[in-house]
């Protein structure tokens, strides 16, 4: 399958278009820079110049295509309306091209999408007034195209897709440590948060774009819920620092804003039961804590 992908070259796409082109997939990736073009190419991938915002791009790359794979997310986290927009508009472009062909389109959102405070199953619905309510309406355009002859799938991948170089949620949250000398988590740490390692997710998004059935949910997550206070004592460890609890009040001006004070503090445990089986996805690759201890993640900074 020739495979147009977005986001390949960003923080989890390389392990996907590495493990799309070892399965025999031909991958062609959106490259808006020539950085990102030189690191596609070294992974064996086609660059295809053009933007999120050339929606132009996206329908030629993608009506050269035999499937697509959008995971290109970005934009002004303080305007939520924008990330809305722009993510939804590129998967209607991206969704317009494929129209009527049979081809497999598969979009990703994130599982913070859930309502908290219960382990959420890919069947439930996602809560518009929630943490990540933005990514809704991009998830709703990608599965509408399923009445309209796409092969259309949402994949929800779990807030921490760990492994190398991870410069995301936990590569922060280590990084914010070191700088404030101690490891902290909201309350009483109990909280949960999905994980996945990145290579599990790159074995995901294959085989949805190879089997997915339209207009279904698929729920990237190895672990369902990992509490938090576990993260933060896990850091604390590898680098001799205290794990303590902070107030929501404290956690915003520790983490430097109340919004990642709420991403920290969130409870959404959610469960892949049905996604495991119905594609036969097992996971395979270590834990969260397991690679936080002896992956690079506490490892010493570079000078």
């Amino acid at each position: 399958m020739h495979v147009f992908v977005t986001g390949g070259s960003g923080l989890t796409g390389p392990t996907v278009v590495a493990e799309l082109i070892a399965a025999g997939h031909t991958v062609t990736g959106l490259a808006r820079s020539d950085t990102a073009a030189a690191r596609l190419e070294s992974l064996g991938a086609t660059p295809h110049r053009g933007s999120l915002e050339d929606l132009d791009s996206l329908r030629s790359g993608a009506e050269a295509a035999d499937g697509v794979l959008h995971m290109a997310f970005g934009g002004d986290f303080a305007d939520p309306d924008d990330l809305e927009r722009r993510d939804r508009t590129a998967i209607e472009a991206l969704g317009g091209a494929l129209a009527h062909s049979g081809k497999p389109f598969v979009s990703t959102s994130g599982t913070l999408v859930m309502p908290g405070g219960r382990e959420s199953t890919e069947k439930d619905e996602p809560d518009a007034a929630g943490i990540a309510g933005f990514r809704i309406p991009g998830e709703r355009a990608c599965l509408g195209f399923a009445a309209q002859g796409v092969r259309a799938s949402v994949v929800r991948l779990a807030p921490t897709a760990h492994g190398p170089g991870d410069y995301g949620f936990i590569g922060m949250l280590v990084a914010t440590a070191r700088k404030a000398g101690v490891s902290a988590y909201v309350g009483d740490g109990g909280n949960r948060w999905p994980a996945v390692h990145r290579r599990d997710a790159a074995v995901l998004f294959r085989l949805a774009l190879e089997k997915a059935p339209g207009g279904g949910v698929l729920h990237g997550v190895a672990e369902s819920g990992v509490r938090f206070k576990g993260i933060a004592e896990t850091i604390g460890r590898g680098l001799g620092l205290p794990a303590v609890s902070l107030t929501p009040e404290e956690a915003a001006t520790h983490f430097h804003s109340p919004a990642m004070a709420t991403f920290y503090g969130f409870d959404g445990p959610v469960s892949s039961a049905h996604t495991q089986e119905l594609l036969g996805w097992t996971p395979a690759h270590p834990t969260l804590l397991e690679d936080m201890e002896h992956g690079d993640y506490l490892a010493a900074p570079a000078a």
